[in-house]
Parts: C-alpha cells; structure tokens; sequence
C-alpha cells in the first residue's frame, strides 16, 4: 500500500525581499526626517539670526524723512541782468527739477530701461529678480535687478561697495524709502539725484550738459540716449564714447516700444533722428569768465561753502550783448596786434608716424595738451613749403594755408629758419577763420588787455573782460592792473585847472621844456612830446585835442601838483599812487581800467563820482529774493565836481573825438556824443583808450604782464581805440544820440565854453609865453619851483 502524500506546505515569504525593504525605506524615511528637520532648524536659525540682525541694522538706519523735502546740494550760478547763464561753481552740476516738470517721455525713457514695474512693486521687484537670474544663468545679456528705489537708497546714502553687509542696509533703506515716501517723490530724487557725467547730476543738468537745451525740450531720441548714462556715465557719454551711447540709445528705445511707452512709427522715426551733441567747448555761452570769478569771490566772501550748495543764483548788472561785443572787440584788437608781430614758432614738434593709421591716433594726442582757444584753433601740420601748408585739426578736418594765409609766420616758412621756429611736418600750430573764409596762420597772443564798460548814471557794470583767455590766464587786469594811463589822466589835470581860473580858450606854449640837474638832483630831465614836435602857443582846447605833453606839464605847474593830487582824490583815484610831481601830468601814477572808467564818468553823468557795482540780486534754488541792490539814484550820488566842470571837460573830450588823436571815433561811428582820451605811456608800455557816451562809459587797455615795449608805432590811438570803436558800434546801437544840457554858470561866448566868472578875459588867458621862443628851438632853463617842488622832483628822481 502506497503512503499517502504529505500534503504540500505553502509557500514562505521571501525573507530577502519583503523582509528587507521596510527597514531600508525605514532609514531612508529617518534620514530624510532628519535632514529635512535639520535643514528645517538651520532655516529658523537664519531666519531667526536675519531677524535679528535686521532688527539691530534697522534702528542704525539713517533718517529719511528729510528727503521728503529733498535740497541737494546744488551749485553757485551766474546770471546776466537778462537772465543769460555766466558761470556756475561747485562740484555738482544740477538743476533741482519738480516731478511734474519732468516730461513724461523722459521717465518713460527711465523706465523701460531702468525699472519697468516701478509703479507695481514695493521698492524690491520679486519678478525682476527671478527674470535677472534666468537671464544671466542662461548667459543671455545679462539683466540687473536693482529697482529704481534700490538706486535712491543706495546713492543718497550708502557707499558703492559691494558686500553682504551693504546690500542688507540697501533692502532696509528700499522698504523705508517706500514706506514714508510716494512713487513720485522716490522718481523726483533719482531724476535729481543720479550722476550722468560731465559734472551734471540729474537729467536735467544732463540736457544742458550734452545738448544745450533744457529738458522740456528733449525729443524721444535724446530722452532714449540721457537714459542710456545711469548704468555707466562715462562708458555711454556722447560726447566721449558716441559709437556706445548711440548702442545703447538704440536698445532703450526698443525697449520703450515692448514697453508700449512709444508707438512703432515713433520709435522707428526716434532711431534714425539726427542728435546735435553739444561739444566740449561751448562757442554759443557769453564769455564772461571773470565777471563769473569776481561774483564768486564776493559771494564766497559771504556765505562761505555754502555759496555752492545752498543753490544761490546771482544776477548781475551785465548786458549780455555788452559783454559778447566786449570780449569780440578785444580778442579781434589783440590778434590784430599780434598779426604785426615776429612769428615765435610752433608750440610743439611731434613725430608722425608714416602708418596712415597711426597718424590720426597721434594727432589726436598731441592737440589733446593744445586745445583751441576759441577762434584760435591748433592743427598738426602735415607737410609745409614755402607756398603751401596742409594741416589735420582734431576733428580730422584737413585744412590748407596759402597766399596771404602764410605771410603772419613767413619767418618760419624761410630755408634759413631756425629749427625751433622752422614749420616742417608734424608741427603744432594755430590757425583762424578769415573774413573770407580762407585760412590763416596765427599764434597765441603774449601781449593781454582789458576792455571794462559802465553805466556812468549808476556805476552799473555791464561788460568786462579781464583778458585774452581767462583759462590762459585768470589775472583780472580789468580790476587788478595796476598800470600808468599815460595821456588818458590828462583830462583830470585840466578838470582841476578850470577852477584856477583857465578856460578852453587860455593860450599855453607848446614849447620845451628843460629840468637841469640841479632841479632833479640828478640828470636832466626833458620831457618831449610824443612826436618830438612842438607848434608853439596854442589853446587849451588843442593842447587837449593833440595830446601835448608840454602843454599838460605847464598846466600842472600852474595848478600845483598837490592840488592836483587833491582833485583827482575826486574822481576815486588813490592820492598815494599819484604822487605831486610834474610827472603827474603826463600820466606817471598808478590806475586800473576799473578805476578809470569810474572817473570818466563823472564827466559823462554832470559831475557825480560813481562806485561800479556788480550784484543786483541773489535769490535761492526757488526763486526766492535773499538779497536785491536796486540801482542808486542821482540825487543820492556824492557830487565829485561842480557840473558847469563837467559840462566843459566833456566838450573839450568830444573835441578830442572830433578832430584830435580819436578823431577815428566820430568818423567811423558817425555820431557827435562821443567823447574820450587817448593814452600812451613812455616807450609805448601801455596803450589806453578811455570814453563814453552819456550811457555807457568804456575804456580798453593793452600791454605785457610783465611792462615792456609794445612797438614804436603802437599808441593808445592805434591799438586801444578800435577796440573801444568796436565795442561801442555794437553797443550804442539803437541808441539815440544825446545832447548834453547847458548847466547854470556857464555862458558861450565867441563860440566857445566859460565859467561865466572867466568869460571875457576875466580868467588865465595866456601860460608859458614869456619864454616860448618859437616853436623848434629850445628854451632857457625854468626858474627852479619851489623847495618843497624841488624837493619831491629830487625824491622821484631817486626813486
């Protein structure tokens, strides 16, 4: 019989299977446990130590509820009495702009390219973050994420540095700024606030800057290319870097049109406009350098540092067509001397490479340490004979020089120049404009001179000019040189001589005059007229009209030289620097264009001594009036000389311009109201021209810094006068011409002026005629003067 079967045992589980694989998915559950809970406590322990390091930074926080009354600090700013910009002074170039003054397409501009969602974020765009970080992980162009109150945090108050530290203060600051300020006082800072180059802080001081426009004005084109410098000033500035700011002015107006801040069709007209860059040298600005440099020292002089933050704005008395017909005339009158003058060589000698590619890099280099100086403009020259010179300005402009062009530096053209002044190829040269639009050679200027205009009624000035070029040299010779006038002071002497009994009509002798040694102390003194002529007895008026020295030195003996020096005092001149010798006849003493132009004022205003005045007004960054000098009256002037002295001082003045040595005056300018004095000192050191109409007294000086002779044949006549000419044409024009009213005590008798007390031979009618001899031969010595005289000659003498 067959066992039975054992019945068959079911299956067992799989111990290497279902028993493992809980205690593995056990410990990976555990370590997952333990990592998430320690990575869990490590994000609470950072936000705990973020929570407190933010609650210990924030109280460290600086106040910013100031800037809900933003002041920035802005500059010093000159201003013309017609409101034309003079200068400006202080580091920081702005203009404090409202935000409902700012054109909308200039934030619109700002926005596409700085801050998109500026209106939709609270001071930290979330969005724009995660999009910078795709954007630059996916190594496309990379993207920033700094918002536009980011920005305003970090330029008010925080420092460029980049840490940890900084960036934590930058997002605190972000959400105070946004918290106690609104969306338009956050864009009103920045569009004031940010730098954009070349010294200008904010967009509208960036407008002026590199368009001379204000901002109102800007078209999309310009808004686009003013928006491009906040990420890089210097990198993106038009007038240094053109090809990379018109990059990225192109890219910013794409993004205006994504933005649906312009429309296609104005985006496409925006990148083909044509955009006139305001070069670096601003030709179309009044020159008014050293009025701007006496503001600010007189404003200085007040407010200290302050003057260039506090936003002042001064307006002065000058006209601003004044001022450009004053600095025309002069630099035209000193380049005109100068053309007379022996040519002293190129500035500089620079080799140039023969790689036609290297030349241009080397010119530019080169006329970078000789910029123009306005019409007078440098050039490297490329080759030069003795008919022809080509020469490369710095903008690449190639320019050539023949004829008449050449003769000015002919001595340097000659095969026998010497090699520092031999113009040979890769010389530095100057060169100017002429009428005919031809060029010509030229040089910079060594002689100066001053050309300065008031207005006799007030003392108001409304045109100086201290130099040829105030960044060549800054001395103000207008108010700061002290020179001789030479013949110019003539009219001072013959003032005091009306109230000493002489009239237009006294006869005086034009005849030598001899000091011996015993008179001097020392060597013999014979002054001689300026033409070494002598045409015997002549009027007063004549001596007056033809500058005649011997007449003068009578005149003065006769009036005394320490009453002289008394009456002068009148007119605002410093006793001590006119000291009571003969010599004082002949213009020996010590003035400034300013001076004198004060002084012959008192002949054009009726007898009134005036002090030049500069400031009318100064108001804050607002508009507001901090301080106002209205123009005095007449009546409250100190009355220097009687006006019946006046009145025939400018009758024998407007001789001088009839038919003396200024006789050119009346003939170019046809009209009678002029009246003036030339002046040339001994061997032709300074050249001087002082006169006036009633309403507006000028004088123009020219001379070396340091005295020497201006040329044998240069006078007063010849060089000051046309510049005073030239001046005045532009300034007197529309002008009407003015008669001078007869005052009480004067009286016309024979057709000439009297005190009314001298009048028919009651008066001096005759000086110097007891030893005139005739005109060409020489007389007796004088009688030696008194001892305290005599005594005052020897110490000038001496001295």
């Amino acid at each position: 019989m067959t066992p039975p079967t054992p019945p068959k045992a079911s299956p067992k589980p799989a111990a290497t299977s279902t028993g493992r694989r809980p205690g593995w998915l056990r410990w990976i559950f555990r370590a997952f446990l333990w990592i998430g809970g320690l990575g869990l406590a490590g994000g609470l322990a950072l936000l705990l130590v973020i929570g407190v390091a933010l609650a210990m930074a924030y109280p460290n926080l600086p106040d910013v509820s100031d800037l809900a009354d933003y002041r920035p600090k802005l500059p010093l700013r000159v201003y013309s009495s017609e409101g034309a910009l003079l200068g400006e002074f202080g580091d920081e170039r702005r203009n404090l702009t409202p935000i409902n003054e700012i054109p909308t397409v200039v934030k619109d501009a700002v926005l596409a390219i700085e801050d998109t969602r500026f209106f939709q974020h609270g001071g930290v765009d979330y969005k724009g973050m995660l999009r910078a970080v795709l954007a630059n992980l996916g190594r496309v162009k990379s993207q920033g994420a700094s918002t536009i109150t980011m920005q305003v945090a970090r330029n008010v108050y925080l420092s460029s540095e980049k840490t940890f530290t900084r960036k934590i203060y930058e997002i605190l600051l972000t959400f105070k700024l946004e918290h106690l300020l609104t969306k338009d006082q956050i864009l009103e800072i920045y569009m004031n606030q940010i730098y954009l180059g070349n010294r200008a802080y904010g967009f509208a001081a960036a407008s002026e800057a590199y368009f001379g426009k204000p901002l109102k004005s800007v078209s999309i084109a310009e808004a686009a290319m003013l928006a491009g410098l906040p990420k890089a000033p210097s990198a993106y500035n038009p007038i240094s870097n053109p090809k990379r700011a018109r990059a990225r002015q192109l890219y910013i107006i794409e993004r205006m049109q994504e933005n649906g801040f312009i429309t296609a069709q104005e985006a496409a007209a925006a990148k083909v406009e044509e955009i006139k860059i305001r070069s670096g040298q601003d030709n179309t600005r009044v020159h008014a350098e050293y009025v701007a440099e006496m503001v600010r020292q007189l404003i200085f002089s007040q407010y200290g540092n302050e003057a260039y933050t506090r936003g002042l704005n001064v307006y002065t008395t000058l006209n601003a067509a004044n001022q450009d017909a004053a600095y025309a005339a002069l630099r035209r009158g000193i380049m005109d001397y100068e053309r007379r003058q022996q040519y002293r060589g190129p500035e500089q000698f620079v080799d140039l490479p023969k790689a036609p590619e290297e030349v241009e890099d080397a010119i530019d280099e080169a006329l970078a340490s000789h910029p123009d100086n306005g019409d007078v403009m440098a050039a490297v020259v490329l080759e030069a004979t003795a008919r022809k010179i080509v020469a490369a300005r710095a903008n690449g402009d190639t320019l050539e020089i023949t004829g008449d062009g050449l003769k000015p530096a002919q001595s340097g053209l000659s095969d026998k120049a010497a090699p520092n002044i031999k113009i040979r190829r890769g010389a530095v040269i100057r060169v100017v404009k002429t009428p005919k639009n031809t060029w010509e050679i030229t040089q910079l200027p060594e002689v100066e001179g001053a050309l300065v205009a008031l207005d006799p009624r007030t003392g108001a000035i409304k045109a100086l000019v201290g130099g040829f070029d105030f960044d060549k040299n800054k001395f103000n010779h207008a108010a700061q040189a002290w020179r001789q006038p030479g013949s110019s002071f003539k009219p001072f002497i013959y003032s005091a001589a009306l109230e000493k009994g002489f009239t237009p009509a006294t006869v005086v002798n034009d005849a030598p005059l001899f000091f011996d040694g015993g008179v001097t102390g020392g060597q013999p003194w014979e002054p001689k007229n300026y033409d070494g002529k002598y045409d015997g007895p002549m009027t007063m008026r004549t001596g007056l009209a033809k500058s005649k020295n011997m007449v003068s030195i009578r005149i003065l003996q006769a009036v005394g030289p320490k009453t002289a020096q008394e009456w002068v005092s009148r007119f605002g001149f410093d006793a001590e620097k006119h000291p009571a010798y003969l010599t004082m006849a002949l213009g020996a003493g010590s003035v400034t264009p300013l001076q004198m132009a004060s002084g012959f004022s008192v002949f054009a205003n009726g007898g009134y001594r005036v002090n030049p005045w500069l400031i009318a007004r100064v108001t804050d960054h607002k508009g507001r009036v901090i301080s106002e000098n209205p123009p005095p009256a007449v009546s409250d002037l100190p009355r220097a000389i009687d006006a019946r002295n006046a009145f025939i001082m400018d009758n024998l003045l407007q001789e001088v311009t009839r038919t003396g040595t200024a006789a050119r005056a009346q003939a170019t300018l046809k009209r009678p109201d002029l009246h003036g004095k030339t002046g040339t000192t001994n061997d032709s050191v300074d050249a001087w021209f002082a006169g006036y109409q009633p309403t507006l007294a000028a004088v123009t000086w020219i001379g070396y810094d340091k005295p020497r002779n201006l040329g044998s044949r240069e006078t007063g006549g010849g060089l000051s006068l046309p510049v005073w000419i030239n001046f005045m044409e532009r300034a007197l024009k529309g002008v009407p011409v003015m008669e001078t009213t007869v005052p009480p005590g004067v009286v016309n008798v024979g057709g000439e002026w009297f005190y009314e007390e001298y009048a028919r031979n009651a008066g001096v009618t005759n000086l110097g005629l007891e030893n005139r001899g005739t005109a060409s031969s020489p007389v007796a010595p004088q009688a030696p003067p008194p001892t305290e005289e005599r005594n005052r000659i020897l110490d000038l003498f001496r001295n």
